[in-house]
């Protein structure tokens, strides 16, 4: 009998892991997993157990700076993620196997003063340096109006890309055309690869504090909802303009934030196809459910429950919000960790 992971690969989805742990890469590995994430609160607990600080050391002696020593540690935990996936990688021929390195955050900080033009530029430039000589490794962008206006550029340099911080299906539309924009300007399309990580429980957040006034039976499902409208259209994208390797949906943000929720709750209702990159606990409660998963990434709730989704949620509020919301939480992590390897510093002397 297949076990609950098992039967997840098994409905047709990717899983992969939203951590790049050295212990919990390999130990999701052999249940399974064929991919990674990174992003500096997943770096900032690897540096808070200690078991980094030797590494760290020696990089704060070469007299890097703090981001700098930062930046370093982060490339090699991708690194040696890669390392455990390219197997993946390998055997797939190019279309899964991947770890995605986040370019820097303090791009988005609000406080920034950097030019649109400028933000843009910077991102070019940081994903062609981060992904250079790498085989299995993505370049995370968001979904912001910089990161999308370097889209282009980076598909047209052959920069794998995962676009990410996507709440709605204008930001995935625009997102696409970019990077298709760029992919067609390549010589050959044969190694051309990009994801697209729509975030689904920070919408259903969002809706229990901002519409409450939708029925039990919609509260809790626009996230859903909104994310397999965006896979449908990703499928027919891609269906009318077909390329040797899968452009796919990354099912991000699948960790339940309601106690009542079963910690399933995303991972069940999205099986069946494309990429699920989940919390390490996520993958674990699924692991012990004793569940067995089937498709339902093309089953949508009952027409009223969409009606009233459509009726009540204005999705453009639920995108600015959720927006800025989204690139505090992108640039605060990278401001806190850069903070953590300054008092690492004093600490190691």
């Amino acid at each position: 009998m297949a076990s609950p992971l098992e039967s997840l690969i098994a409905s047709g989805t990717k899983v992969w892991l939203d951590s790049v742990d050295p212990d919990l890469v390999r130990e999701n590995q052999k249940w399974g997993a064929t991919g990674a994430t990174s992003n500096p609160i997943i770096i900032s607990d690897l540096v808070k157990t200690g078991r980094y600080d030797d590494r760290l050391q020696e990089l704060l002696a070469g007299k890097l700076s703090d981001e700098d020593a930062a930046w370093q540690l982060t490339d090699q935990f991708v690194r040696d993620a890669q390392s455990v996936f390219l197997p993946a990688w390998e055997k797939s021929a190019a279309d899964d196997g991947y770890v995605s390195f986040e370019l820097d955050p303090l791009l988005e900080d609000p406080a920034n003063t950097l030019s649109h033009s400028d933000r843009v530029e910077r991102y070019v430039e940081l994903g062609k340096r981060w992904s250079a000589g790498h085989r299995n490794r993505m370049i995370k962008v968001p979904a912001t109006p910089a990161g999308i206006d370097s889209l282009e550029e980076l598909a047209a340099a052959g920069v794998t890309l995962n676009v990410t911080l996507i709440f709605s299906m204008p930001q995935y539309e625009a997102a696409r055309s970019a990077v298709w924009r760029g992919g067609k300007r390549l010589k050959s399309l044969a190694s051309f690869k990009s994801v697209y990580s729509i975030f689904v429980s920070r919408v259903d957040v969002y809706t229990e504090q901002h519409v409450p006034d939708l029925s039990a039976t919609a509260q809790g499902q626009v996230g859903i909802v909104g994310v397999k409208r965006i896979w449908k259209a990703n499928q027919r994208f891609w269906a009318e303009h077909p390329t040797p390797l899968h452009q796919e949906i990354i099912f991000a943000s699948t960790g339940t934030k309601k106690a009542s929720d079963p910690p399933w709750k995303y991972v069940a209702a999205l099986a069946g196809s494309d990429i699920q990159t989940n919390p390490p606990a996520t993958n674990a409660a699924v692991a012990k459910s004793g569940l067995t998963f089937e498709r339902t990434v093309d089953q949508l709730p009952p027409r009223e429950v969409l009606a009233e989704i459509d009726a009540k949620v204005d999705q453009a509020k639920l995108e600015a919000r959720l927006m800025q919301e989204g690139v505090a939480k992108f640039a605060d992590p990278q401001k806190a960790l850069l903070a953590l390897i300054a008092k690492k510093r004093q600490e190691l002397g």
